[in-house]
């Protein structure tokens, strides 16, 4: 018997339930299908902006991380070369500029935490132009020590003459601080000697192997 035969043999009643069951079979088709699709599409559309952001913001961590790493290095570098007494420094430095300390003065030391100290020296100049004076602040910006000017005044007494006082600092590290400094760097360079040498049974183990004849040659 076909399909068709035995669909007119249907009541009227299951006739109509069937077609209803055909309806809501055709509605989710053509409804339900799309908003799963919609929805699923959605999801990880969503899912892959926030691996977008995450990776964006390991990258912007990295960076970050590179660069207070490079910070880090600087500083550590500058602190390397601490810088002599202050007094002899800014002499040496305004004598290249022509210039004349008539007054220096070092004051007490101030201890900055537990690894770092401030020694300061206040200088006075008497009728500096502008010019000298500039480049005399620039030579101690670049002395390659860590020192800076914490303070200045400065009092015009003629065209481009003017009296300065000035405090200079420089920061060391305490006593404490640079052994350990040491001592780390001792062990690096005992570590990085310990991987570059070859020990007596290494090379004992590579001689014997080069004079050992290879048993598969004829």
């Amino acid at each position: 018997m076909s399909l068709a035969a035995r669909l007119e043999q249907l009541e009227p009643r299951e006739r109509r339930l069937l077609n209803l069951l055909v309806i809501l079979f055709v509605l989710i088709i053509v409804i339900a299908l799309p908003l799963g699709l919609r929805a699923a599409l959605l999801t990880g559309s969503e899912r892959n902006q926030r691996l977008a952001e995450a990776i964006d913001a390991i990258r912007d961590q990295r960076a970050a991380l590179v660069q207070r790493a490079a910070s880090a290095g600087e500083v550590a570098s500058r602190y390397a070369r601490p810088a002599p007494p202050l007094a002899e420094l800014l002499e040496t430095l305004a004598k290249k500029q022509e210039l004349a300390i008539p007054e220096s003065q070092d004051r007490p030391v101030i201890p900055h935490g537990k690894q770092y100290e401030e020694r300061s020296n206040r200088i006075v100049l008497r009728k500096v132009g502008l010019l000298d004076l500039a480049k005399f602040m620039e030579g101690i910006a670049q002395s390659g020590h860590p020192v800076k000017v914490s303070d200045i005044n400065i009092k015009k007494r003629a065209p481009d003459a003017y009296d300065v006082t000035m405090v200079v600092s420089a920061f060391d590290r305490t006593q404490k601080e640079k052994e350990k400094a040491e001592d780390s760097e001792k062990v690096d360079k005992e570590d990085q000697e310990e991987n570059t040498e070859e020990t007596p049974s290494d090379e004992a183990d590579r001689e014997q192997g080069d004079g050992e004849p290879d048993p598969e040659a004829p």
